[in-house]
């Protein structure tokens, strides 16, 4: 006999009552594998998201060299945000697959943060594993871990104070941390009436897809398969899952 299964807890509704949110990711296509509908969700409400790409995905396909995939994968996120009502995507411009956690990266996500000044800031799962036990990869981990950093350094004019020097006024006001695709995820948000802006968002990656091969991939059931847990655990039909961490006492 099967060992019962223990129910998973419910997802707690994220906070909605902010304006301006910066997703900050390792690559194009990071913020399409999961939180893309989500983000559709909100700039649906009239919210302003912002998407910076640490990296231009110029290593993410084998057949295609760095430089010709660069302007692919940038002309890919770029029709790929549109699609969720994203109307401004940065690219910090570091080298894809050999990112590092240390001060250069970052310097480069806090001046971003100062740059856009949000409420919220959205990163990807840096965890060692995803949701099932999938082990994590190296440029997700170093970005999500300096995601975290850079959002107090931002805040600090002593730090990275050449930016500041520059022009670039420190940003103390992110209130929160939301990590998409966290295996510690407790919050969520209903993406039931977005989840199709969210597939098209993925499908709109055609040629990093086509460059993965893998075989008769189905965007829209692969995004389900990760949406309809969320919304169980919601009562609704697909959720969005996220990781909050909270930068004040009072948040």
């Amino acid at each position: 006999m099967d060992a019962p299964q223990t129910p998973q807890t419910p997802l707690t509704p994220l906070a909605e009552d902010w304006s301006r949110a910066l997703a900050v990711v390792a690559h194009p296509d990071d913020m399409e594998f999961g939180a893309a509908a989500a983000v559709a969700r909100w700039t649906g409400q009239g919210k302003t998201v912002v998407y910076a790409m640490v990296t231009s995905g110029e290593a993410g396909i084998d057949g295609m060299a760095p430089v010709e995939a660069r302007t692919v994968r940038e002309a890919e996120q770029v029709a790929s945000a549109a699609i969720v009502g994203v109307d401004e995507v940065e690219f910090l411009g570091l080298p894809d697959g050999v990112l590092e956690y240390g001060l250069p990266l970052r310097a480069a996500i806090a001046a971003a943060i100062r740059r856009h000044r949000p409420e919220v800031v959205i990163t990807g799962n840096y965890r060692e594993t995803f949701p099932g036990g999938m082990l994590n990869q190296a440029d997700h981990i170093a970005t999500g871990r300096a995601v975290v950093d850079a959002v107090r350094d931002a805040g600090n004019r002593w730090v990275f104070h050449d930016q500041v020097e520059a022009g670039l006024e420190p940003w103390g006001g992110v209130r929160q941390v939301w990590v998409a695709g966290s295996p510690d995820a407790e919050h969520g948000v209903d993406v039931t009436a977005t989840f199709d802006a969210g597939v098209a968002s993925l499908e709109a990656h055609a040629a990093y897809i086509a460059g993965l091969g893998w075989e008769h991939f189905d965007p829209a059931e692969f995004l389900a398969t990760m949406s309809r847990g969320g919304g169980a655990r919601m009562g609704t039909q697909h959720a969005t899952a996220f990781e909050v961490l909270k930068m004040g006492w009072d948040d």
